[in-house]
């Protein structure tokens, strides 16, 4: 099984359709079943592995998602580099409805997420500074300028626990940090993918203008799902094409942060 796939997509269900001649995998782990089985097929000419990120009928919640499980199956089918795209809000009126981003920051403001494979055994601690794969975002901003959808090319992802959405007094503390960008799902799927030496890019698309940032009625849920299904053909070309541009030999840091570690599990 190790080798039916190079390439991981963690995304919504809109992404099902641009998979040829998809195979489904069922995966087993030891932290259990992933969100759904992988479906594994090609995209332009690249063996390719995607998962719903909440499964395909949207049953598992942002705190609730078996991430430790999904980055695990990944890694046993093969995959080495992943592309992880993703709904957010806004913490600045100046990135509206539809804006694309591709952040190279994070924060944690989540409280209950198992956010290691290491947890007994024996301590491991992973390089975390920076915590997207260089290689990754480059290609990801350079495909998004091809296709001429211009990226906004860095930012901060603050992970908030959800399920529900920020006030406005929290949105608002957000934006004053500096952080630009508020989600529930980037953390810990982007720690864990380095924990197993995989190479992690977040590609993130506004749907809304969080709390704070104007004195509307607050984000819902609907706006959510209705700007980004609006967007989701859009999206899926754009993953397709960083598919087709991300690198064979990975030649970034992200292979190499586990090297000299005594590690209390035998990776897939």
């Amino acid at each position: 099984m190790s080798d039916l796939a190079e390439i991981g997509v963690i995304g919504g269900s809109g992404f099902y359709e641009f998979l040829d001649s998809a195979d489904e995998v069922r995966v087993q782990t030891p932290f259990g079943l992933p969100s759904d089985p992988l479906v594994v097929g090609e995209v332009a000419g690249r063996r390719v592995a995607f998962l719903p990120r909440h499964g395909r009928d949207h049953r598992f919640p942002p705190h609730r998602i078996p991430y430790r499980a999904n980055l695990w199956a990944l890694r046993s089918v093969g995959v080495r580099q992943v592309l992880a795209p993703t709904a957010v809000g806004s913490l600045t009126s100046s990135y509206g409805p539809g804006t694309l981003v591709v952040p190279d920051q994070l924060v944690d403001r989540t409280t209950g997420r198992t956010q290691t494979f290491y947890d007994e055994g024996a301590a491991v601690h992973v390089q975390f500074a920076d915590p997207y794969c260089p290689v990754g975002r480059a290609r990801a901003v350079a495909a998004a300028q091809a296709a001429g959808w211009p990226p906004v090319p860095s930012g901060t992802l603050v992970v908030i626990e959800g399920p529900r959405f920020s006030t406005r007094a929290e949105s608002r503390w957000y934006a004053a940090a500096g952080w630009t960008l508020i989600g529930m799902t980037g953390h810990p799927e982007a720690v864990l993918a380095r924990e197993l030496a995989l190479c992690y890019t977040a590609i993130a698309l506004v749907t809304d203008t969080d709390a704070g940032v104007d004195e509307g009625d607050g984000v819902t849920h609907d706006e959510v799902f209705r700007v980004f299904a609006a967007n989701v053909d859009r999206l899926r070309d754009l993953i397709a094409k960083v598919i087709a541009d991300l690198p064979v030999q990975r030649t970034c840091p992200c292979p190499n942060v586990l090297d000299g570690m005594k590690l209390p599990v035998e990776l897939p």
